[in-house]
């Protein structure tokens, strides 16, 4: 009995491995395993429609289209921990990106960013050992790149352009 009892605790308290041990939310309200991307190069990005950054959503947009058709995948993930700077509703979130940017790539549902409510995918992605950096998130499009193998291997700050610099190569890089 003692055997399945540690047995249960290791399952109960095992860490995600990758971001393939994830179900989220979309922006439309429906469950997403992750794991439905095994095989892509992803991209996170917290993302928010009152910031300095959110022209990137322009660019986001273009990546995508330039690199979808070669396996890159983007996701935006709303989050209103930075100056309230994400207010809105999904529905207003989603009717903001795709009537401003066009947006035509995975949202997800607002999820907190940092702080005791942090969600369970920002808590994996800022702990991840990376050639960057861990820890906290510091504002609104900061971006997580991720392998084929649902691996952290990249991470940038907001100011990070999307397209033409760093990201670009290391996306490039990967597919």
């Amino acid at each position: 009995m003692n055997l399945l009892i540690f047995i249960w605790t290791l399952l109960m308290t095992a860490q995600p491995g990758s971001i393939y041990d994830f179900t989220v939310t979309s922006i439309e309200g429906k469950s997403v395993d992750l794991s439905e991307y095994k095989g892509k190069v992803v991209l996170f990005v917290n993302v928010a429609s009152k910031c300095g950054y959110t022209s990137q959503y322009r660019d986001l947009q273009a990546l995508y289209e330039k690199y979808d058709s070669s396996g890159l995948v983007i996701i935006g993930i709303p989050a209103n921990n930075f100056g309230g700077q994400e207010p809105g509703t999904d529905k207003q979130i989603m009717e903001f990106c795709s009537t401003t940017y066009q947006v035509t790539f995975p949202m997800l549902s607002k999820m907190s960013a940092k702080g005791k409510d942090q969600s369970a995918l920002f808590q994996f992605l800022t702990s991840r050992e990376n050639p960057d950096f861990t820890g906290e998130i510091k504002w609104n499009f900061e971006k997580f790149l991720v392998n084929r193998e649902g691996e952290l291997v990249h991470r940038f700050r907001s100011g990070e352009k999307p397209l033409g610099g760093d990201l670009e190569k290391a996306i490039k890089s990967l597919l």
